[in-house]
């Protein structure tokens, strides 16, 4: 633990020493960083789970007011679909 937080005042001393500009170069590349591992464990959540249709797009589910209801619940638009 000692070591975690040896290597966490270090990063800090060095982090201060630096122009803004460069401070600001690692705060980016930390973001890279964070960005990269959020884009991996997405891959390997991909890998492990295939989602439904469904799942892909429940962000949308509602979202759209009015339109047609279910238009399998109309016999005529089921016409020609195999239905009697």
């Amino acid at each position: 633990m000692t070591q975690a937080i040896d290597k966490e005042q270090k990063v800090i001393d060095e982090f201060k020493k630096l122009s803004p500009e460069k401070q600001q170069e690692v705060l980016n590349f930390i973001e890279f960083l964070q960005f990269k591992a959020q884009k991996q464990d997405v891959q390997h959540k991909e890998e492990k789970e295939p989602i439904s249709a469904y799942e892909a797009a429940k962000e949308f589910a509602g979202c759209v007011d009015g339109g047609p209801g279910d238009l399998a619940t109309n016999k005529k638009y089921l016409e020609g679909f195999g239905w009697k």
